[in-house]
């Protein structure tokens, strides 16, 4: 699909709304589909000639959570949410919602700081903070437990491949 102007897009969605022409027949001259036509539409109803010039490229966990809230209380459309609120792909706020919906309250939280962005003085930090509250002799104990338990599995797999397979049957 071709990548259109905020100008091309504006106009578009005015051509629907000044004409008498359908979602499908606008949408079938220009080359999209008409679900992005009705969502520019949307946007042009809510926004009007500021529609196309979207605000934020970064959104807070308070956004996130703002437009979220939004869609449950006013039992609207993510699609409808994704247009009032300006957000230029209702797919981002489909993200956002499944998201909350597995992780809950706590989805967006602390952004800041993800452990994939974490310079390495931090994590000797972090590490430097572990062992420090926890004392030798348990890292010792704790130390021993896994080393046992590690050769006890070792064992059990041994003896779960040394032993014959009651499947299989000589063949005579």
């Amino acid at each position: 699909m071709a990548k259109f102007t905020q100008e091309h897009k504006l106009y578009v969605a005015k051509r629907y709304l000044n004409e008498l022409v359908s979602y499908r027949d606008l949408a079938y001259q220009v080359g999209i589909d008409d679900s992005i036509l009705r969502y520019w539409v949307m946007l042009v109803r809510h926004h009007g000639d500021e529609a196309f010039t979207f605000p934020y490229t970064n959104y807070s966990s308070a956004f996130k959570l703002r437009v979220i809230q939004f869609i449950s209380e006013k039992n609207c459309s993510i699609r409808k949410a994704s247009a009032i609120f300006q957000i230029p792909d209702p797919s981002m706020v489909r993200r956002w919602v499944k998201k909350w919906e597995r992780a809950g309250e706590d989805a967006f939280g602390s952004l800041e700081m993800r452990p994939s962005t974490m310079t390495a003085n931090q994590k000797k930090k972090k590490m430097k903070d572990n062992s420090s509250s926890q004392s030798i002799e348990d890292m010792k104990k704790e130390l021993e437990y896994l080393r046992m338990e590690n050769a006890y599995l070792k064992k059990l797999n041994t003896l779960v491949q040394e032993e014959p397979s009651p499947t299989k049957s000589k063949r005579k």
